[in-house]
């Protein structure tokens, strides 16, 4: 490393949140847990802090440092801030259920914040290396967080599981990397392209390479064939690390694969096009058709999840500025219902019960008809009905395949849409025609009632004027492309 040339301004908010989450993980040891709201106040401070921070050192353009193997860009900058907001969400919505289940602990908030430190390397590494460094460090924190609840078999069996699929995925990355490395001699993103544009890379390595690391990036994202671990993490995990790993690590991952696949194996385009084709066919058609099966809510969502994954992949088949800012633009959609929908089921749950099977939720409009009408809305929204944010965000993506000549597989996603659309209408059935099976009383604390109703209504708000989101979107990625 040239330390003349050594920039830590663009990693300032990363330098920050390692050394804060550090410091808080010191002091958490003389905190009682009587008083464990002062390390929850805390972890909010530090997000709070590091966006801050990001809006500080944020640039117009690509800034490289660390050797090459950190980039800040306007596209990681937007992601990033995208996560802050979110892991803040999350920690607000689980903290009564934590609390509730004896997990209100330093481990909760430490493990979420490394792990949210690891999704910002993911976002900015420019480097073979460091994509997996902020990939390995996400995966461990994922695992810890899952295995949390000790005493839940459940829980413990799903750490094991994920553990267990993450490295056998995580050895498929490395394998397909060490193939690209050999066959470029680079592990640089931007010198791994050139390599390859100039015809200098060996091609029978390149194609092997590809297709484990394509394989690796498709279990990352919980996508057809590689997401058997989904619906059991889902269902096993406590529904506030079930919501940690369906949200900011989403956002993470999209610019993971978008960082391999288009920055350092962009020249390769026609052949990683094919390979998500068939991904995203299969994980459409196989999480929806799944998800029809599922009496347990968590596991619906879970099938959800894969099949969302599918109509992401298209804008990324797309293979061109427009299908990726679509595919941008879904994640933070989905992100967004993701919260809304594992947000009710935080606030319907209470000590000694937990909210996870659809007669769980029957009748809820007869108990509190707002929290009907934010489930609701996050189901709609889920279903792609106009004119909600979903409905936009699918039309995009399936858009960016239709301007390729891919008829064919936007009338598949149609399709597959038409049919998800039933069991997300079928929550809503449960809640507002089925007579309640559960009648305790719904008690949510104050902020976490503010922001969940924000969080909802921000689906019809923007639903109903998108062209602000889609233009940030937009305009992240195409500042972002001369580095792409």
């Amino acid at each position: 490393m040239n330390w003349a040339d050594l920039n830590l301004m663009p990693a300032a908010p990363e330098l920050f949140l390692f050394s804060a989450v550090s410091v808080l993980l010191l002091l958490d040891l003389f905190v009682s847990d009587a008083k464990r709201g002062i390390t929850y106040v805390l972890s909010l401070a530090i997000l709070a802090v590091a966006a801050v921070l990001q809006l500080a050192v944020a640039e117009p353009y690509a800034i490289h440092t660390f050797s090459n193997t950190f980039v800040s860009d306007p596209l990681s900058t937007l992601v990033k801030l995208a996560m802050y907001a979110t892991t803040f969400a999350v920690l607000v919505y689980s903290r009564q259920y934590c609390a509730d289940r004896g997990i209100f602990k330093g481990e909760y908030f430490t493990l979420s914040l490394f792990a949210l430190a690891g999704m910002n390397i993911m976002v900015s590494a420019s480097h073979f290396l460091s994509l997996y460094m902020g990939l390995e460090l996400l995966s461990l924190c994922l695992y810890a967080l899952i295995a949390l609840q000790r005493d839940s078999v459940p829980a413990t069996e799903s750490a094991m599981k994920y553990f267990v699929l993450g490295a056998l995925a995580s050895g498929l990355l490395l394998y397909g990397m060490s193939m690209v490395y050999g066959a470029t001699g680079s592990l640089e993103l931007a010198a791994v392209a050139k390599s390859i544009g100039a015809g200098s890379a060996n091609q029978v390595l390149l194609v092997f390479g590809l297709v484990f690391i394509v394989a690796g990036l498709a279990f990352k994202l919980g996508a057809v064939p590689f997401h058997m671990w989904v619906p059991d993490v889902y269902q096993g995990s406590p529904t506030a690390v079930a919501l940690m790993i369906g949200a900011a690590p989403k956002l993470a991952a999209f610019v993971f694969v978008l960082r391999f696949l288009v920055q350092g194996l962009g020249p390769l385009v026609a052949d990683w096009q094919g390979m998500l084709a068939i991904v995203a066919v299969l994980s459409m058609a196989i999480g929806n058709i799944t998800a029809i099966a599922q009496t347990n809510i968590k596991r619906m969502l879970a099938y959800s999840t894969i099949s969302h994954m599918g109509f992401l992949l298209l804008g990324l088949i797309a293979g061109n500025a427009d299908g990726y800012s679509a595919a941008l633009f879904y994640t933070v959609v989905y992100v967004l219902m993701s919260l809304v929908g594992f947000g009710i089921l935080l606030a319907l749950s209470r000590a000694g019960f937990d909210c996870e099977t659809l007669d769980d939720l029957k009748g809820l409009n007869q108990r509190n008809s707002w929290y009907a009408l934010l489930m609701l809305l996050a189901m709609f929204s889920m279903a792609g009905i106009p004119p909600l944010l979903g409905f936009f965000a699918k039309f995009a993506v399936i858009m960016s395949v239709v301007n390729i000549g891919l008829v064919w597989l936007a009338v598949f996603a149609v399709v597959m849409s038409l049919i998800g659309a039933f069991y997300y209408l079928r929550v809503v059935k449960c809640i507002y025609f089925d007579d309640a099976v559960d009648t305790a009383p719904i008690v949510v604390r104050g902020d976490m009632k503010l922001l969940l109703s924000v969080n909802a209504v921000a689906l019809l708000v923007l639903g109903a004027v998108p062209e602000r989101l889609v233009a940030l979107c937009v305009e992240a990625m195409k500042q972002s492309l001369t580095v792409l």
